[in-house]
């Protein structure tokens, strides 16, 4: 198995290390020129798991990425638009993000935001801004 992986600072799951206590783990920034999403994601050989935490009130300008997406609401609400449609998500709901669809989530300012995402490992976690010259 290669050990390494699409996203720098991920860890890599398999040859031994089979379970992964998120909460200890390091964390990255999960779009650092569009996003204030970070946390610590876990790369397999076909799917990368991150728990990431975005702070009340910010979160991830219009951006894409080649690879779908899930996003597990797990504390918080985000509003959300994927391909213009938009969506308050909160705990317990999952929103789906098709590959290459622009899509933006932020923290609604009551609390912070902690939520599961689950990409295919064809890109790594991180995508690509709409306009790349915007401010997070």
């Amino acid at each position: 198995m290669d050990s390494r992986t699409k996203t720098e600072g991920a860890i890599r799951a398999g040859a031994g290390r089979y379970t992964f206590d998120l909460a200890r783990l390091a964390g990255i920034d999960a779009g650092p020129s569009y996003s204030t999403a970070h946390g610590p994601v876990v790369e397999g050989e076909r799917i990368q798991i991150g728990l990431m935490r975005m702070p009340r009130g910010t979160g991830g300008r219009p951006h894409r990425h080649p690879n779908e997406q899930w996003i597990y609401v797990v504390e918080g609400t985000l509003e959300s638009e994927v391909d213009g449609v938009q969506s308050r998500v909160g705990p317990g709901s999952l929103l789906y993000v098709p590959a290459n669809a622009v899509h933006s989530a932020l923290a609604t300012p009551e609390q912070d935001v902690v939520f599961l995402t689950a990409k295919d490992t064809s890109h790594g976690i991180a995508g690509t801004p709409v306009d790349p010259s915007g401010a997070r």
